[in-house]
């Protein structure tokens, strides 16, 4: 049985639902007794403030689509997105807000403010892109450049969707006396180089009240799903070189170090959590075949539901990677890397987002936009949804994701809430060409839109409702349990600039 939301939400609003959109709770969700209390409540805006804000996103949409395929095209990697740091950088400077470029110790993050006072509210965007990912805004593998870096995670919409909600916000702001500080954070490499751990060591979020965030998907969703808490680094294995053949017995193999440690890897797999996942990259294996390595080097990283539990693993990852050193007579160094905690879920701000999410409402796809679908689809493996209206969904029950993000740190100093839009064609997954692809297209744009609408309308009900942030702050609490934030990052860690150039 489920509980349909959406009537409650109709009559008290005093407005018609959009047929494209269902707003549906599960009957025995773990969502607390005020749901359906707070959607048919005051703490919803009015119409009439509704359809301001949304005229403020549509008013400045075209102008944040342009500059996210400006971003699009220069397709920067992490802590070197120089380019579309300083397209976001203007664009909010010219709409009114007071900008600090080079925030804790990173070149390319920035804030931008408007406002004083509380309560603080904080939008945070993104706009690095990942290696190898170059591609053309077609339905089929055509890299701009072969080898280069695409925006195969979307985040050139990202970080283009927040700051066209902040400048809708900012507006409205303006335009009805609401008292605030709001702050959009330009948070770079979130690809694994952890800007918004940097920025949480330098206190930019130890005066925030709440943080909205948001995410390309293949659907626009709000959900109270978790991520995946990771660790993982660079394994660096010194040997002795030699001739091959002439002398292999005086050489010590790096490499059989690095293949070694690997392999222990494999017999691990069927020891841990069956939700783990562990990923490697051998990213040096010797210069030559007729040398025995010298130097090796594997990359790995490894994730589950749980930061406790991926401690335990992570253990046993290292003794793998001793007993491939003691083994090869090798000696092993670990530079750390990324390590993330899994995201801490917040039922308020969940809720606040899916009634914003809504009224932005979902979209369309033209019909030049469903024959690229259709042909971009032919290329995935698995079956996948037929493209079509775009709708909203608003699931508020547990889950874990199966992905990672610096944004989980976030939610664990202040209360965090996230969601997806439509940017990809149904089916397409992150982290691939075909993700590339749509992010450089009206569809990737469309679904922006629908992010900033939702970004813009949440924001500003936070703006106008103590009892909101109030809420969350209590859902933040209750969820933490006593527990607190750790990360191996040191306080004093000094960002790892060419961590995707290596």
């Amino acid at each position: 049985m489920w509980i349909d939301g959406l009537a409650c939400w109709k009559q008290a609003a005093g407005m018609n639902a959009r047929p494209t959109n269902l707003l549906r709770y599960p009957e025995k969700s773990l969502m607390p007794n005020r749901t359906l209390l707070l959607i048919a409540t005051a703490a919803l805006l009015s119409a009439a403030d509704s359809d301001s804000v949304l005229a403020r996103v549509a008013a400045h949409a075209d102008r944040f689509g342009v500059v996210s395929r400006q971003i699009w095209e220069a397709a920067e990697l992490g802590f070197h997105e120089t380019k579309s740091s300083a397209l976001l950088q203007q664009e909010l400077k010219a709409n009114g807000f007071q900008v600090e470029s080079g925030v804790a110790q990173m070149p390319t993050a920035f804030t931008a403010t408007f406002g004083s006072g509380k309560p603080v509210i904080v939008i945070m965007g993104e706009f690095d892109a990942l290696p190898g990912l170059s591609q053309k805004d077609v339905p089929s593998l055509t890299p701009v450049q072969a080898g280069a870096p695409g925006h195969g995670c979307g985040h050139n919409l990202l970080g283009s969707a927040s700051a066209l909600a902040a400048v809708a916000m900012k507006e409205e702001m303006q335009a009805k006396g609401i008292k605030g500080t709001l702050r959009y954070y330009g948070t770079p490499a979130e690809e694994g180089g952890g800007g918004k751990i940097y920025m949480i060591n330098a206190g930019l979020f130890k005066d925030v009240d709440a943080v909205l965030a948001w995410h390309p998907g293949d659907s626009n969703r709000v959900s109270l799903n978790s991520s995946l808490a990771n660790n993982g680094g660079r394994f660096k294995f010194y040997g002795i070189a030699s001739h091959a053949a002439a002398a292999p017995d005086r050489g010590r193999s790096a490499l059989d170090g690095v293949m070694i440690f690997l392999q222990s890897v494999e017999f691990l797999r069927e020891h841990v959590p069956q939700e783990t996942r562990i990923h490697y990259i051998i990213t040096n294996g010797g210069s030559a075949p007729n040398i025995v390595p010298a130097f090796a080097e594997a990359n790995l990283v490894a994730r589950n539901p749980d930061a406790n539990v991926l401690n335990g693993i992570w253990e046993r990852i290292m003794d793998c990677a001793r007993a491939g050193a003691l083994a090869s007579g090798t000696r092993m160094e670990f530079e750390q890397g990324t390590n993330y905690a899994n995201v801490l879920p917040n039922d308020a701000l969940a809720e606040v987002l899916g009634r914003a999410m809504q009224k932005a409402g979902g979209y369309e796809y033209t019909p030049d936009e469903k024959a690229f679908s259709v042909d971009l689809q032919k290329t995935l493996m698995g079956a996948v949804r037929s493209p079509g209206p775009e709708k909203v969904k608003t699931e508020l029950t547990e889950g874990s994701g199966s992905a990672s993000t610096d944004a989980g740190d976030v939610s664990w100093v202040v209360p965090t809430a996230q969601f997806t839009t439509a940017t990809f064609v149904p089916g397409v997954s992150a982290h691939t060409w075909q993700a590339a692809a749509c992010a450089g297209t009206s569809i990737g744009r469309k679904g922006m839109v629908v992010a900033a609408r939702t970004l813009a309308l949440a924001g500003i009900e936070l703006f106008q409702s103590p009892a909101e942030l109030k809420a969350a702050r209590d859902a933040y609490e209750k969820r933490l349990e006593g527990r607190k934030w750790t990360t191996r990052i040191p306080p004093d860690g000094k960002p790892p600039y060419d961590y995707a150039t290596k």
